[in-house]
Parts: C-alpha cells; sequence; structure tokens
C-alpha cells in the first residue's frame, strides 16, 4: 500500500534453463530512487535485468500500462488487452483460446 511506498522493495529473478550469456558479475544490486504511483517501478530495474541476461525473454508478473516494456511478457489483470510479439507464444495462444488478438 501507500503507507510504505517509502521503504525498499524486493525484485526477485527467476531463471528457467541455463542461459549461456548470464552476467553473474552484474554491475548494481541497488537502485535509489524516488516515490513513484504504486507499482510503477524505477526505469533503471529494467535495464538492469537486460543486462543480467540479455538477448533472453522476460517475464514481468502484475504488470500494469506503465510497466509494459518492449521484448517482455507482461500479465497482469490491470492491462489494457493482450499484446503478444513473438511469434511462437501467438500460435500457442490461438491453439488454446482459439481467437483473435488485435496485432
Amino acid at each position: 500500500g501507500h503507507w510504505i511506498n517509502h521503504g525498499k522493495e524486493h525484485c526477485l529473478v527467476g531463471v528457467k534453463g541455463n542461459p549461456k550469456n548470464f552476467n553473474r558479475g552484474l554491475d548494481c544490486d541497488l537502485i535509489v530512487s524516488e516515490v513513484r504511483d504504486t507499482s510503477h517501478k524505477p526505469d533503471e530495474i529494467y535495464g538492469m535485468i537486460e543486462r543480467l541476461s540479455p538477448g533472453t525473454r522476460k517475464l514481468e508478473l502484475f504488470g500494469r500500462e506503465h510497466n509494459t516494456q518492449n521484448n517482455w511478457l507482461t500479465l497482469g489483470n490491470q492491462l489494457d488487452g493482450v499484446h503478444l510479439e513473438w511469434e511462437d507464444v501467438k500460435q500457442k495462444y490461438f491453439a488454446r483460446y482459439g481467437m483473435s488478438l488485435p496485432f
């Protein structure tokens, strides 16, 4: 809630498989940033995660419109519609739900 916006937040990163270009010597593990709207992460977090595992797919859970990033899969019940970039993910979605999407 808003009453702890001034506190710290953790960023949990999970890895599936064994990515070959995983950067174990990450340049930074702390971000100091101004308080923003609820769930609005600091812009620096996305670059940090990209540097951690460049060229791999990224997933953000419980995302909102202001959290969406290119080349990320963002899931959340407050998103406006469905926007899929990866062709294999689109095909699996269509096979499962059988509906067309606005691409």
